[in-house]
């Protein structure tokens, strides 16, 4: 006699059933190629939606040091992981005094590195744009900036990330695309426009300001589904690889984990997305190895971002 399925009340509760009693997705990792490093929640900005709440105040998650980069670093490869990228990520890791020591011991180990920033003044202080220049000139090849740039025009930009904060940004992007710094954009869905409309609105802006970016390769222009927390969003169930023709590997915690510091923490946690940075059903423990287990899809963001929406963090 078939079983009826178990009720749960609210979505996104049950890490192993959805609402309508059916199998949550969940994901198997099979390898480590991304180590996303928060370097801390602190920020120059107030983002209207910002994924991870950073401001200028919100120090949740703090500063992260060099030696315990390196620790983590040393894990991976003494346990053969297979990390091939570093991904740098915060708030702003500019403002983190340790960033350029960590960048550089990332680079230094073989490892691509990936950096997110504002491109805004913690990154164009004298002392941070020399350090970055001397990187550039030693690891050229491996090195990548993501300039957040919410929209191609400063009206919705700063509707988004506040008053002043797009000039500055295009000073600090010209500035990396003169020095020959690999440059990647990082946009948002925000103003209700097509995929295409907006590729081709960054491509205008692209010309006007003379880069050296093609606004439809998606590794030159990376534009993320908008976060809003306030809409509803489907439930992500096994049968659901079938019907979207995706598979498990398609998502980012199939290749990817991130380390964060906690306020007060004696060493960092690992946890399975860039995206979930305070729900400790995500948190995988304080090892890299110990991080590599099923992750059940069992927030909203595993729906809105990854699977309907599509996007990864990584390069």
């Amino acid at each position: 006699m078939n079983e009826m399925p178990r009720t749960i009340s609210g979505k996104f509760q049950d890490p192993h059933l959805t609402v309508k009693g059916e199998k949550r997705a969940w994901v198997m990792p099979h390898t480590l190629e991304t180590l996303w490093i928060n370097t801390g929640t602190l920020c120059n900005l107030a983002c209207a939606n910002c994924y991870i709440e950073s401001t200028p105040t919100n120090d949740a998650l703090e500063y992260i040091s060099t030696s315990e980069v390196a620790e983590l670093l040393d894990e991976a490869e003494r346990e053969h992981l297979g990390l091939k990228e570093i991904g740098f990520t915060g708030g702003e890791p500019f403002m983190n005094p340790d960033f350029i020591p960590m960048l550089g011991d990332a680079l230094s180990r073989g490892h691509n590195a990936l950096v997110l920033t504002n491109a805004m003044r913690p990154m164009q202080r004298p002392g941070p744009a020399e350090a970055l220049l001397a990187l550039q000139a030693l690891y050229s090849a491996r090195l990548t900036i993501r300039v957040s740039m919410d929209h191609y025009t400063s009206q919705v930009h700063e509707e988004e990330r506040g008053p002043d904060s797009w000039a500055p940004m295009i000073d600090g992007l010209i500035w990396l695309n003169r020095n020959g710094f690999q440059l990647s954009i990082a946009g948002r869905m925000l103003s209700g426009e097509t995929e295409e409309d907006e590729r081709t609105g960054y491509a205008k802006l692209f010309a006007e300001l003379d880069l050296d970016l093609d606004a439809t390769n998606p590794n030159d222009l990376v534009i993320f589904p908008e976060m809003d927390e306030s809409t509803d969003i489907a439930e992500i169930t096994t049968g659901c690889w079938k019907t979207l023709n995706k598979s498990p590997r398609d998502v980012m915690c199939s290749n990817a984990r991130m380390a964060v510091k906690r306020k007060g923490a004696s060493a960092p946690a690992i946890l399975a997305c860039t995206l979930i940075a305070y729900d400790e059903r995500f948190e995988l423990g304080p090892t890299l190895k110990g991080s590599m287990k099923p992750v059940s899809l069992n927030h909203p963001h595993c729906s809105r971002f990854c699977v309907l929406g599509g996007a990864s963090c990584s390069s």
